[in-house]
C-alpha cells in the first residue's frame, strides 16, 4: 500500500473521486432556458462568472442572479441548483473504501476547484457512506471557494503546503487535470494524472 518515501497525498475531487456528467448539466440547463449553453457553460475553461464562483469571489445569490439574467426569466434556486448539481454523479463506493484505507498509512488531504452549491450537494449526497461523513475522508480540505485562489495557480500549493507543513518531495498529488500537475511538479510535489472514471487503487498496490 505504501509508495516510498511519500507521506502526504493530496487528492482532487471532480473526476478524481466523483464522478462527473457534464451533457447531462448541459441539457438540464438548455430546458430551463439557457442560451447558447455550450459557450456558457463552458466547463473546461470556465469563464467568468463560473471562475470568480469557484473562486468565491461572487456569492452562491450572485453566480444564481447571473443565471436568471442570462436566461432571462425567473427561475427559482431550487431548479437552478438542481441544474447545476446534475453535473455530479456520485463517488463510487469503493473511492471511499479506498480513502479510508489510505488514511492509515498516509496523511490524506482534499484539494478541489469547486464552489458553495457543488460542495454542499457533496456532503450530503456523495459522501455519507456506512457511518462516514465526508470529514471522515480526509485531514484536511481545501477548497477553492474558501480559500479565494483555485488550480493551477502557484498560490493556491504553496498555501496548502504551508498550511499542513507539509514536504513537497514527501508529497503526492492526484488530479485530472495535467495543467495543475504541472504546477505541482514545479514545486517538486510528485503527481499522477488519471483518465475519466479510472480505478486508480492501482498506484497503491
Amino acid at each position: 500500500m505504501k509508495r516510498k518515501g511519500i507521506k502526504n497525498l493530496i487528492v482532487d475531487f471532480g473526476g478524481v473521486l466523483i464522478d462527473l456528467d457534464r451533457q447531462r448539466c448541459l441539457e438540464n440547463f438548455r430546458e430551463l432556458g439557457l442560451p447558447d449553453v455550450e459557450h456558457t457553460l463552458d466547463l473546461y475553461h470556465q469563464q467568468d462568472f463560473f471562475q470568480q464562483y469557484e473562486k468565491g469571489l461572487i456569492s452562491s445569490a450572485d453566480f444564481r442572479n447571473v443565471i436568471r439574467e442570462k436566461i432571462g426569466k425567473d427561475v427559482d434556486d431550487a431548479r437552478i441548483d438542481a441544474a447545476w448539481n446534475s453535473f455530479l454523479v456520485s463517488i463510487p463506493t469503493y473511492k471511499l473504501d479506498l480513502l479510508l484505507a489510505l488514511r492509515k498509512d498516509y496523511v490524506v488531504y482534499l484539494l478541489s476547484n469547486t464552489n458553495e452549491i457543488h460542495w454542499k450537494w457533496s456532503c450530503e449526497h456523495a459522501f455519507p457512506y456506512k457511518t462516514f461523513r465526508v470529514e471522515d475522508y480526509f485531514e484536511h480540505i481545501f477548497l477553492s471557494y474558501e480559500m479565494k485562489m483555485a488550480k493551477p495557480d502557484e498560490e493556491i500549493f504553496r498555501k496548502v503546503l504551508d498550511d499542513a507543513g507539509l514536504d513537497p518531495k514527501e508529497t503526492f498529488f492526484i488530479d485530472d487535470s495535467e495543467a495543475n500537475c504541472m504546477t505541482a511538479r514545479s514545486l517538486g510535489i510528485s503527481t499522477y494524472v488519471p483518465k475519466a472514471g479510472e480505478d486508480w487503487s492501482h498506484l497503491f498496490k
